[in-house]
């Protein structure tokens, strides 16, 4: 009776095989014993052939046979001749054997019966040798023998015992998933924050797993599989390895580019395998990160016909997802960015079921996404993380993540004990616009440029109604920008309004204008002003129907089109394609014109603000919006600490600190949203 708790030791089902470590041990052992033999006769092969017999001429032989010196001789079929000398004085360092180089034609019968009559009366042993061509060959070969056998015992062979059934090949085939149990992940739902909607749809897969009979008890099924669709950084992944960390069952994740490799067949091979393999461990989930790398649209490819690996990879998953053999107990969860090219044959209910969109977070989400992340942060007291989460507009979930991971390096740069707004609004700074050039010096003219052009800007956005209230104003370079205004959007922008899009524009001619008022010249760098304006009112006309000449039509770019014949296509004439770029025109003309009448009207506040600009290089919305009402700003700025001034001067009365801007960057105007 075992000891313990009575119950005896549960037995293993089925034959019991000779596999076991001792069978495993015995054979590990002959296998080295074979390997250490064959490696020992090759080496021994290799020592005879560096160790070859030494060849003399015909007439050293010949001095040899009359000086009676010949102790055997070997007279070979095919006409060779060995032999053995005998010792004698002098010859300590000379070898015995020796080897007649001749050509076969010199010696003939006669010659070789005298010799071996001389040798016999000198008392020396002749032999004659008969040769087997068959021993000869196999002697020929067996080095090479050796040498595959080697390759294919100690290759070969390890490849097929550690690949399993297919082989050293069969390793290809194989899928490349990672199995995640729930302890192994360390995220759950508590983790995901900003996409409640999103983590709504799959906690319902999870709750599924978890009590099936539940839902069974209506006749509802599990959905086969889950779509997760947004942008990059909104949490797909994450939310993926949240519901790894709260299933109570196998998860499987892989990529898609996993499947395809350099052998034809092989994406196809590790699709079947994976679904084997979920098969034998369901319930369970499958996630398939970046799934557009093999589920792009069959037939738009620009390979003109032939093989298509990904397609056979494609198919293979349309039938493993609903074919006649499908096990609704396996779920499949799919990431992509890209839903607008995947094959509709693979989007359709029965296979994904669900389409969740994951968006960019909105005011509430960013909120609570910064609280999650904040949790590890020692922060200050007077941190604002609403007035942080407003100030984010557009950030996604890895922006808001890498923004305070920033702040916390900022703050440890700078020996601070916390973390405070200053920080975060830093870190904000360079992850979207790139880091301050605070050290670089620039001619005082460029200087003056690009102060005047973010005034500019910041004016028109402060007295545009329709526009986001300005947050700050800065020529201090960051990135590529040699200055910027940054603008604090109140809310969340679902859908963009034709006065919202024209203030835009009139922000970014404000840059421009200002330029050209205030020196009667024009710099590059309005350049990204210029795109980005052409880029809106592009939209506008040809997508968003807002073109007075054009109208309620759409000209826009057809998603579907990925055929190599299909490109540079277009579906109007060219007098409609005429016609548009006319409405074009017209309406950035119209902006730009209504924006050169509000700064020549307004050309003292401009001043203002730009020379505030070259005083402090970093003022507030706040301060601009002073500088508008006529007010002057009165505080310290870093030339009147140099100067030991100390105190506190109007704007205008302190000389202007040498340049940390670079005037020939580009001039950006800060966060304006790019319309959806």
């Amino acid at each position: 009776m075992p000891e313990g708790n009575g119950a005896p030791p549960e037995q293993p089902k089925g034959p019991i095989k000779p596999n076991g470590p001792n069978m495993r041990m015995s054979r590990n052992v002959v296998s080295w014993l074979v390997l250490l033999g064959l490696a020992m006769v090759l080496v021994a092969l290799l020592n005879n052939a560096g160790m070859s017999t030494p060849k003399i001429s015909i007439t050293e032989f010949d001095m040899l046979v009359k000086s009676n010196r010949i102790k055997k001789l070997i007279i070979k079929e095919d006409g060779g001749i060995e032999g053995a000398r005998k010792p004698a004085d002098g010859d300590a360092n000379v070898p015995p054997l020796f080897t007649v180089d001749y050509p076969r034609e010199a010696i003939d019968k006669e010659f070789l019966d005298e010799v071996v009559k001389s040798v016999r009366e000198a008392g020396g042993e002749v032999i004659y040798q008969k040769q087997n061509q068959l021993v000869l060959l196999l002697l020929g070969m067996l080095p090479w023998i050796l040498i595959f056998g080697f390759v294919w015992f100690f290759i070969f062979r390890q490849l097929r015992s550690a690949n399993g059934p297919g082989g050293m090949l069969g390793s290809f085939g194989r899928s490349r998933h990672r199995l995640t149990q729930k302890e192994h992940t360390g995220i759950t739902f508590t983790d995901v924050a900003g996409i409640e909607e999103a983590k709504e749809e799959v906690q319902e897969i999870i709750e599924f797993l978890r009590s099936p009979k539940k839902f069974q008890r209506l006749g509802a099924r599990v959905p086969r599989g889950i779509l997760l669709v947004g942008a990059p950084g909104c949490g797909k992944t994450l939310l993926a390895k949240a519901i790894a960390g709260e299933a109570d069952v196998p998860f499987f994740s892989i990529s898609g580019s996993d499947f395809v490799e350099m052998f034809v067949g092989v994406g196809a091979s590790r699709v079947r395998d994976l679904f084997k393999q979920a098969k034998e461990n369901s319930p369970c989930i499958i996630f398939l990160d970046e799934i557009d790398a093999v589920g792009r649209r069959r037939g738009a490819s620009f390979g003109g016909g032939g093989h298509d690996e990904r397609e056979q990879t494609l198919n293979a998953i349309l039938v493993e997802m609903d074919g006649f053999d499908t096990n609704s107990q396996v779920i499949v969860i799919a990431a992509t960015n890209r839903a607008d090219v995947l094959d509709p044959a693979l989007v359709r209910p029965g296979r994904f079921d669900r389409q969740v969109f994951v968006p960019l977070p909105d005011l509430q989400g960013r909120y609570e996404i910064l609280k999650v992340h904040l949790r590890k942060i020692k922060l200050g007291p007077t941190l604002d993380i609403r007035r942080l989460a407003r100030g984010t507009p557009m950030f996604s979930g890895a922006e808001l993540s890498a923004m305070v991971n920033e702040a916390a390096i900022v703050a440890t740069m700078h020996n601070k004990e916390f973390v405070d707004q200053e920080d975060l609004e830093e870190a904000r700074d360079k992850i979207r616009w790139g880091r301050a050039k605070k050290s670089a010096v620039v001619d005082e003219r460029d200087r003056r440029i690009t102060a005047y052009h973010e005034a500019g800007h910041a004016l028109i956005q402060a007295l545009e109604k329709d526009a986001d209230p300005v947050h700050k104003v800065s020529i201090i370079p960051r990135g590529p920008a040699g200055g910027a205004t940054f603008s604090l959007p109140e809310r969340d922008r679902m859908v963009y309004t034709k006065g919202y899009l024209l203030a835009m524009m009139r922000v970014m001619f404000g840059g421009r204008i200002a330029e050209q008022v205030f020196f009667n010249e024009i710099s590059s760098g309005a350049a990204q002003d210029i795109k980005q304006a052409t880029e809106i009112a592009r939209r506008m006309v040809r997508e968003w129907g807002m073109g007075e000449n054009v109208g309620f039509i759409y000209f826009g770019d057809d998603d579907d089109r990925g055929a190599m014949f299909d490109l540079g296509k277009r579906d109007y004439s060219d007098k409609t394609a005429e016609m548009i770029d006319t409405e074009i025109k017209r309406i950035l003309d119209t902006a730009y014109e209504s924006t050169r009448r509000l700064m020549v009207d307004n050309r003292e506040k401009v001043d203002a603000i730009a020379k505030a600009l070259l005083k402090f290089e970093t003022i507030t919305g706040e301060e601009v919006n002073a500088l508008i009402r006529g007010e002057s700003l009165e505080r310290t700025s870093v030339a009147d600490l140099l100067d030991g001034a100390g105190a506190k001067t109007p704007v205008g009365t302190a000389r202007p600190i040498q340049a940390d801007s670079a005037a020939q960057a580009d001039l950006g105007h800060g966060p304006v949203a790019q319309p959806g």
